[in-house]
């Protein structure tokens, strides 16, 4: 039932959010300091951008579960050393979601070590901001110059086209 309603391929769908929180954090970091240095309370104003963090990771897993899912189909069109190169980039903006989440929940402290943490967690998001940029490059190139889209182009799609009247 449920797969009628996920769109597919449903990694294409899924992708976006920890992309987009990757470019979001640095912003929320540098708001959140911002914010905590005018007198707002550290726990709750910062405990918004560990919920971030956390939510960057939980989206990012989920599309690293989806993408493998459509691995089988897509690797028949596209060079494994391009499917791996975008493999290893998830991995590693994974890796370094993981740790920039572990130094923010640091940054609820209320004493020194929570303040170097914050500051630590919003250099951090830059990281991750590479590391999305990274896993978004190397899935672009898989999908814009390898072709790997065809692999969800079937029969339906070009009939699809055909009925709107394209070429």
């Amino acid at each position: 039932m449920w797969s009628t309603l996920l769109p597919e391929p449903l990694h294409a769908a899924v992708v976006h959010l920890p992309m987009a929180l990757a470019v979001l954090l640095p912003l929320a970091a540098v708001l959140a300091l911002a914010a905590i240095k005018r007198g707002a309370a550290p726990r709750p104003t910062w405990g918004v951008m560990v919920l971030l963090v956390a939510m960057l990771i939980g989206s990012g897993l989920v599309a690293k579960e989806t993408g493998e899912d459509g691995e089988d189909r897509v690797e028949q069109l596209v060079p494994e050393g391009a499917l791996e190169a975008h493999e290893e980039a998830a991995d590693r903006f994974l890796v370094v979601g993981a740790v920039v989440l572990l130094v923010s929940l640091l940054g609820l402290r209320r004493d020194r070590l929570g303040g170097g943490a914050r500051i630590a967690t919003t250099l951090g998001t830059l990281a991750v901001l590479a590391a999305g940029w990274s896993v978004g490059h190397a899935g672009g190139e898989l999908v814009y110059r390898y072709g790997g889209a065809a692999a969800y182009a079937g029969p339906a799609a070009a009939q699809g086209t055909l009925e709107r009247g394209e070429d």
